[in-house]
C-alpha cells in the first residue's frame, strides 16, 4: 500500500477535488463570494501550516518558540523506527503536530460549511481520514500529532469561515445596493 498511501498523502490526487470545492461555490454564491471563499480557504490553510511549523520548529515562524520540545516523527524515533515500516524518508526530523492534518481539516470544515450537502460532508470526512491515516502508515506521524493538527485546523477552518461570512455579508449587501441603484 506505499503508493496508494503516498499519493493519497500528496497534493496532485486532490486537485480535482479543490477544482470541484471552487466550481460549487462560483455556481452556488457567483464569482465574487466564491473569490473571497478562495481567499479565506488559502488564509485558513496557509494560517494552520504556519502554526503547525512553529511546533516543528520548521517554516517561517520556525524561531518563534524555540523552547517547546519537538519529537522525532515515528521514521526517526530510536524507540519505535525499527518497528515502523518506512517508504522514504523525504520528511523533516519533526513531526510533532501534523501540517497535513491541519490543512486537510481546515479545508474539510470550510468546505462542508460552505457547502452544506450531507453527500459532501461524508465525502470530505473520509478524505481527511484518509489522508491522516496515510500520514501514520507512512510513519510521518503518531496519532498525537493528528489529533493536534485536527485542532489547529479546526481552529483555523472555522475562524476563516466566520471571517468569509462575514466578508461575504459585506459583497452581497454591496452588490444588491449596487443592483437597486441601477
Amino acid at each position: 500500500m506505499d503508493f496508494l498511501m503516498t499519493t493519497i498523502s500528496g497534493t496532485a490526487m486532490w486537485i480535482p477535488l479543490y477544482l470541484f470545492i471552487f466550481a460549487f461555490m462560483w455556481v452556488k454564491y457567483g464569482w465574487r463570494r466564491a473569490l473571497g471563499f478562495v481567499v479565506c480557504l488559502a488564509l485558513a490553510i496557509g494560517f494552520s501550516d504556519v502554526i503547525c511549523g512553529i511546533f516543528k520548529h520548521s517554516g517561517p515562524l520556525k524561531h518563534l518558540w524555540e523552547s517547546f520540545p519537538v519529537r522525532h516523527r515515528p521514521m526517526y524515533d530510536s524507540a519505535v523506527r525499527d518497528l515502523a515500516h518506512v517508504p522514504s524518508y523525504n520528511h523533516g526530523p519533526y513531526g510533532t503536530v501534523s501540517a497535513h492534518a491541519a490543512t486537510a481539516v481546515a479545508l474539510a470544515w470550510m468546505s462542508a460549511l460552505a457547502i452544506r450537502r450531507t453527500w459532501y460532508s461524508w465525502l470530505i470526512a473520509i478524505s481527511v481520514v484518509l489522508i491522516c491515516y496515510s500520514r501514520i502508515y507512512l510513519a510521518c506521524h503518531f496519532p498525537m500529532d493528528i489529533l493536534l493538527g485536527a485542532i489547529v485546523g479546526t481552529v483555523c477552518g472555522l475562524s476563516m469561515y466566520f471571517l468569509w461570512k462575514k466578508f461575504d455579508k459585506v459583497i452581497e449587501k454591496n452588490y444588491l445596493c449596487k443592483a437597486k441603484n441601477e
